[in-house]
């Protein structure tokens, strides 16, 4: 199907070979329509073309020798295909080209910043190749004036770029991804200080700025990302105009400075995985009130979390944890009723089940384990707490008393998911400029552990459902109720005092993945309905009291003898002690046969640790876990207008 508008024309998608008779065509735009295969020669026949944008789309093969020569061009954008091979230095000499984006390709070779021989480029977009990108100080005299500049993940390498030199129109700079070290030179910050809006340095060598300034200065800064550094020093205060503020993975130290809470137009703030440390300030209220993600993980901030939430909270993701904090969790917090995400985990809050967060309609994700967090968690004051939430990890804490059935019947949410678009838990911003508009999507990570193993999900999927109530003082009976909870993925008790059987019920959780029941008092025969989940890929009741043959059939021949140990009263395979009935073990019953995994990569992801072993024996008082996790908010694709076009860039952590 093709459409017209003017002298433009789309399609929906094919090869390009239809348009070579098209000869006087001068605008082509057949961005994101599924367009594949090489690029035909015989569009060297478009001899009026002047903007050619091909961008997202399935091409391959090598760019063609004749755009070379086409002088007339204006507008070249090739990117996000799967182009390869050297770039032509021709097309870097085209007198009228404005707008040059190759980015997101498999270009390899050598390109020399010194060749850019069109006075009138303004775009220039190269990251996300093979390439390497070489220039010197005696480059800049004779660039033009660029205001666009994308070379992320270029080979960059050395003393910060000294082509850039003189380049004071910038306003998209991205150098990420790259090996330039040292301190970001003045020259450099007194570029753009009134056009500047987007700024990537991630992942370099960088060690701080060579002039020490109180605010950042470039004035109209919106975007700036600085993580995965080596800067040391006083956390950097960007501008008042700034939205984005990502500085995590560095070395810098100190407390925060107030002139963070002037920042009031802030979407996003992460400062993880530094050593700031001190209180956290007062004003991180005012700060709450614009912003979506808080992220100041894995620091050593002390003292209590703020009563600083107001009316007017407008957070979606709040992360404190892996710091030293204290006192209690802050009711402040029930102010923020967009919030999705929160996570303590690892602090030394003392505090009571945070029942009075169940008012918050969107809380999906909720990581309060390895605190000082005790007592009975009790019954919900009504039937609507906690009904989204997907996620809860409890485990490592003083939570004594029986399981918090009342709450189980609530949770709505890990019964019936809330299909949503897009598929994984994320952040949606976006930002107006006089000439761009900027859109931002922000996936949500987390960590959670089962059977020792830590296992980190890069993105949330919006179905992921789990329970980690282990490693507390839980007793009494698994409910049946847990039975409903169907869409439920991992479910850990493991480490606690619960007693009785292993309720039939559990089999109704046709999705499950991991179960964990180790370290209890469980007694009885395990289940054999449990043979239907087809999906079990972890199972561990050892050191219980369990008796009778072990389950067969599907994931249950798959268990070594270590999901059964210390249980002696079970027999059967995988044990070497034999039933006294004759048979090894109890045959599963017969179910309908089910289809591939509802979870996309389910226990598939990506496993970062192992537990030295399994506690044995009785456990004394509370156990503690001193662990440290990891839990990000990173990733995230961002997009722009420039000129009547769309165009766009990924910024990968």
């Amino acid at each position: 199907m093709l459409f017209f508008r003017g002298d433009t024309i789309f399609t929906c998608s094919g090869t390009l070979h239809w348009l070579c008779n098209l000869t006087k065509l001068n605008y082509v735009d057949l961005a994101q329509t599924n367009s594949y295969g090489e690029i035909p020669s015989c569009l060297g026949n478009l001899t009026q073309l002047t903007e050619l944008n091909l961008d997202a789309n399935e091409l391959t093969g090598q760019i063609p020798s004749w755009i070379g020569n086409k002088t007339q061009l204006i507008s070249l954008d090739l990117g996000d295909n799967k182009l390869h091979g050297p770039i032509s230095e021709s097309i870097f000499w085209l007198p009228n080209l404005e707008i040059l984006d190759l980015e997101e390709n498999l270009f390899s070779g050598t390109v020399e910043f010194g060749l850019l021989k069109s006075r009138s480029l303004v775009s220039f977009q190269l990251s996300g190749n093979n390439l390497s990108v070489i220039g010197n100080h005696n480059d800049s005299a004779a660039l033009p004036k660029i205001q666009i500049l994308g070379l992320g993940g270029c080979n960059l390498s050395g003393e910060f770029p000294t082509f850039l030199h003189g380049q004071n129109h910038l306003e998209f700079v991205e150098l990420g991804g790259n090996k330039i070290e040292g301190h970001i030179p003045t020259w450099f910050m007194n570029l753009g200080t009134e056009t500047l809006w987007h700024l990537d340095l991630r992942g370099n060598l960088l060690t701080g700025f060579e002039q020490s300034v109180d605010i950042l200065p470039w004035n109209n800064l919106r975007n700036l990302r600085l993580s995965f550094n080596k800067l040391d020093g006083a956390l950097p205060i960007p501008p008042h105009s700034t939205i984005i503020y990502i500085v995590s993975d560095n070395r810098l130290n100190g407390e925060i400075p107030p002139a963070i809470c002037n920042l009031t137009s802030l979407v996003i703030l992460q400062l993880s995985n530094n050593n700031l440390s001190g209180k956290l300030p007062q004003c991180l209220g005012n700060i709450s009130n614009t912003a979506s993600v808080l992220d100041l993980r894995n620091n050593t901030f002390s003292g209590d979390i703020p009563e600083a939430f107001s009316s007017g909270c407008t957070l979606r993701a709040i992360d404190f944890s892996q710091n030293q904090l204290e006192g209690k969790i802050p009711k402040s917090l029930a102010n923020c009723t967009k919030l999705e995400i929160l996570n303590i985990e690892q602090n030394k809050i003392t505090d009571v089940f945070p029942s009075w967060l169940g008012i918050l309609p969107k809380l999906r994700v909720l990581i309060l384990r390895s605190n000082r967090l005790h007592g009975v968690i009790g019954k919900p004051k009504a039937n609507f707490e906690f009904q989204r939430l997907q996620i809860v990890d409890l485990s490592g804490n003083c939570f004594l008393g029986k399981l918090p059935l009342e709450y189980f019947r609530n949770w709505t949410g890990m019964k019936t998911i809330y299909k949503e678009h897009p598929l994984y838990m994320q952040v949606d911003a976006s930002f107006q400029l006089p000439r761009y508009r900027m859109t931002l999507n922000f996936d949500y990570s987390m960590t959670m552990t089962n059977k020792g193993v830590v296992t980190k999900y890069e993105k949330i999927q919006e179905f992921l459902t789990a329970i980690d109530l282990s490693s507390n003082r839980f007793e009494g009976g698994i409910p049946d109720a847990l039975g409903d909870l169907k869409e439920l993925y991992l479910l850990n008790l493991s480490n606690n005092f619960l007693t009785g059987r292993i309720p039939p019920s559990l089999s109704n959780l046709k999705g499950l993945e991991a179960l964990d029941l180790s370290q209890n008092k469980l007694s009885g025969e395990i289940p054999v309905q449990l043979a239907q989940l087809t999906f079990l890929a972890v199972f561990n009741v050892s050191h219980n009291l369990l008796s009778g043959p072990i389950p067969r059939g599907n994931q249950f021949e798959t268990f070594d003898s270590t999901s059964f140990d210390a249980d002696s009263g079970l027999c059967g395979k995988p044990l070497s002690k034999k039933c006294g009935s004759g048979e090894d073990s109890l045959p599963a019953p017969k179910e309908d046969e089910g289809s591939g995994s509802p979870l996309e990569f389910g226990w598939t992801v990506v496993v970062i640790g192992y537990a030295s072993g399994l506690v044995t024996g009785a456990i004394l008082g509370c156990v503690m876990n001193t662990r440290k996790y990891e839990w990000q908010v990173k990733n995230y694709f961002v997009s722009w207008q420039h000129k009547g076009q769309y165009l766009k860039t990924r910024l990968r952590a």
